[in-house]
């Protein structure tokens, strides 16, 4: 190192410089140097650096503190672009004259007193925050800071760590609250951290701590109360093992008398020990029970996401934990969340990405969009939701991406790379965006910042991910993290696409750069109709190199819930693309004569009844899983109807369409009164039910001009949308008709007519 530089300033780079100020003051700064129009730095002898700017700004930079302790007669807050211009010049200085000695007035400015004596030098032992004493600690953030710090020491904390190697230069801390880097070494006045300017001292104080109680150790946690007591949950104070006790009595009324019996009482009661227990910290258990509200308001309403097993879940959950805390081996803040934060502001975030997932119900949208933050290595999550109106049709995904979210489309959002001075991450890693004037939200093109996210973010090897789990302790006990599975894998193959009807699923083998397989897995959603088709179209075009998905282990197998893909230069998000599903029309007939009409079936005996068609008549059992609901989109292609038999894309079978007996020639089964014919509408007699072989029962009717229900019954019960005992047909919603029945809404109505007139109960709303 030569003399008359400082080795603090020389170790800033241009993200780091762009992390204490901002990306464009740094260009600004960079073009003005570049243009001759910087200043001219000179170093006093106590290794004070200054310079006058062009425009007469004088600017100042002491040692031992960061940029936000200099001086600068321009007046801006905070740290202006004469700072950054300053640094700048200072290094393009001691870079053209590497060998130049101190001259008048300057002195050799050493690393910081926790660095290594030649820190600069290649083969260096890599150097600890951890090192600096806490007077250090107190001259770099202040009295003030150092003691909110103690505060928090008192209640407690953990910190993942990840400590500075030959090709890791950088000490970072992961806090519950933010994550500290430490660029320089032997500086803290330099640390870069996304908690707000009112926290950022206390923040680097905790992150101090925890290196120098670390030893090397990847996790330590610090401060709390380090005895557990036997058969007492540890670090729960009275008031926390009050709301704890009465959350577990609450649900073992719940338990005891079912979600049948859970009345408004029993729910105002779950909501209100839930905000005791957030006041309290425990915020595992706080989310818990917010999800377990959800579940019952779902159950009141009779809505169709209220999932019995879900129930069952949140209720092992929530016992689960409380009974993990009396084990001397367990993490309060791992299985209660009593040292996380509740919410914490972020400072000038930059987060990238990874695309959305629209989900809906019978009443209400919503969306999560994940985006990357790559200074913490972890996915954040995005939540807005939507109320349906009464009457119109539910918005798709795609229109969905129209919907503005802090003033920027929900399309834009979840493929941008977005800056914002107003965000505040939750304890569950969620996230949240203001608006407004001065604290504003950016959003610019994500480009290829996918191929740049750190590990974990970015997986090349999958098994080496899913390996390094699995130590990891059961879901139930674990951190409630939103998306703490969501990751982007670089593919180096995309091999078979299939599609699997009976489960309206999409399947494709791929391959991971380490070349593991994996099996990229996507069903169909009505909300989102024009998925299955983007996802096919962009998996077959070759130029998919990265996914963002959830990753996991099903069955042995690794599977990839595809969240959006990096094709080229363009990140594709299915769920918000355009495209109804539906499939594609019939083509047109080639020019010329028609042609000639197919023969005539053999018109059966007046004496037997209708026989059905022969792939009918042979299943005995029940219908097939794949003709439970109709591929749409590209999928339509490979849907295999039988060739004499009704798909649920159509609305009749073939036996319908073929000309019945003679009503003269009908012998009414015996035992059941002839009933006199009705004017204005047709009748139908039937003969009921499934012999003994097990074939679908036949139903015939009497007048074959309107296609009478008799016949559609029939073919009802053979595909399997109606049961041949006690059949019900269920519709949601209009938009799901034509989706998992294979009829248009008029078509349904039509059939629920024909339906009513042979005796089928009214129509009524309901849970099937």
């Amino acid at each position: 190192m030569s003399a008359g530089t400082r080795a603090d300033l020389l170790a800033l780079d241009a993200e780091t410089l762009a992390a204490l100020a901002n990306r464009g003051l740094v260009k600004r700064a960079a073009r003005e140097v570049d243009a001759g129009d910087g200043p001219v730095p000179a170093l006093d002898p106590d290794g004070t650096l200054r310079g006058t700017c062009p425009d007469g700004s004088t600017v100042a930079l002491p040692p031992g503190t960061g940029l936000d302790g200099g001086t600068c007669s321009c007046g801006a807050p905070g740290v202006c672009r004469h700072r950054i211009a300053l640094v700048l010049a200072h290094q393009r200085t001691a870079t053209g004259a590497p060998g130049s000695s101190p001259g008048p007035g300057t002195s050799d400015s050493s690393p910081g007193p926790g660095a290594p004596e030649s820190s600069q030098e290649p083969g260096t032992p890599a150097w600890s925050p951890g090192a600096l004493d806490d007077e250090a600690l107190t001259a770099a953030v202040g009295a003030r800071a150092v003691a909110a710090a103690r505060r928090t020491l008192e209640r407690g904390y953990t910190a993942r760590l990840h400590h500075a190697r030959p090709d890791a230069s950088q000490p970072v801390a992961e806090l519950a609250a933010c994550t500290v880097r430490f660029p320089v070494p032997g500086e803290l006045g330099f640390a870069v951290t996304d908690a707000a300017q009112d926290r950022r001292g206390e923040m680097i104080a905790l992150a101090v701590w925890a290196f120098r109680a670390a030893d090397g150790r990847p996790t330590v946690a610090l401060g709390g109360r380090s005895e557990p007591d036997p058969g007492t949950p540890p670090v729960l104070d009275a008031a926390q093992r009050s709301a704890l006790d009465t959350a577990l009595d609450l649900t073992r009324e719940l338990l005891l008398d079912g979600a049948v019996h859970a009345g408004p009482v029993l729910t105002a009661a779950f909501h209100r020990v839930r905000d005791e227990l957030a006041a309290r910290s425990l915020h595992w258990l706080a989310g818990v029970l917010a999800d377990l509200i959800g579940q019952l308001d779902a159950y009141a309403a009779r809505a169709a996401d209220h999932r019995p097993e879900e129930t069952a879940l949140l209720l092992a959950e929530l016992h689960a934990r409380h009974r993990a805390t009396a084990h001397s081996g367990a993490s309060p803040s791992e299985v209660l969340g009593v040292r996380e934060t509740a919410e914490t502001p972020l400072r000038r975030v930059r987060l990238t990405a990874l695309g959305c997932r629209v989900r809906g119900t019978a009443t209400a949208r919503s969306a999560e969009v994940y985006l990357a933050h790559p200074a913490a290595g972890t996915v954040l999550v995005l939540r807005r939701s939507w109320d349906l109106p009464a009457d119109g049709t539910p918005p798709t995904g795609h229109a969905l991406g129209a919907r503005r979210i802090a003033g920027h489309r929900l399309a834009a959002l979840a493929t941008g790379n977005v800056v914002s001075e107003s965000a505040v991450r939750s304890a569950a890693r969620e996230l949240g965006l203001g608006r407004g004037r001065i604290a504003a939200t950016t959003v610019s093109p994500v480009g290829t910042a996918w191929t740049d996210l750190p590990a974990p973010l970015l997986l090349t090897d999958l098994d080496a991910r899913l390996r390094s789990l699995e130590g990891r302790p059961p879901r139930l006990i674990r951190a409630r993290i939103a998306a703490e599975s969501v990751h982007v894998v670089e593919l180096s193959a995309v091999e078979d696409v299939r599609y699997d009807a009976a489960e309206q699923r999409l399947e494709d083998a791929v391959r991971d750069a380490a070349g593991n397989p994996a099996t990229l897995a996507a069903t169909y959603d009505p909300a989102c109709p024009g998925a299955l088709d983007t996802l096919a179209a962009a998996l077959a075009s070759g130029t998919v190199t990265h996914v963002s998905a959830t990753v996991g282990r099903v069955a042995g197998r690794t599977v990839l819930e595809p969240v959006a893909l990096l094709a080229g230069t363009a990140v594709v998000v299915p769920d918000l693309a355009p495209g109804g599903g539906a499939p594609p029309p019939p083509p047109r007939p080639p020019p010329g004569p028609p042609p000639p009409p197919p023969p005539a079936s053999p018109r059966p005996s007046p004496r037997s009844p209708t026989p059905p068609t022969a792939d009918c008549a042979t299943r005995t059992g029940p219908p097939s899983p794949a003709w439970s609901a109709p591929p749409t989109g590209w999928a339509a292609a490979a849907w295999p109807p039988p060739p004499n038999c009704c798909a649920p894309s159509a609305t009749r079978c073939a036996a319908a369409t073929r000309k019945p007996p003679s009503a003269a020639g009908r012998t009414p089964p015996s035992g059941s009164p002839s009933r006199p014919r009705r004017t204005g509408r047709p009748s139908a007699t039937g003969e009921s039910g499934a012999g003994e072989s097990g074939a679908a029962p036949t139903v015939r009717r009497s007048n074959p001009a309107v296609g009478g229900p008799s016949e559609t019954v029939r073919c009802l019960i053979t595909v399997g949308m109606i049961s041949p005992m006690g059949g019900v047909i269920t519709a949601s919603e209009p938009s799901w008709t034509t989706p998992f029945a294979g009829l248009s809404p008029r078509d349904l109505h039509r059939l629920i007519t024909m339906l009513r007139r042979e005796g089928a109960d009214a129509v009524r709303r309901g849970r099937p």
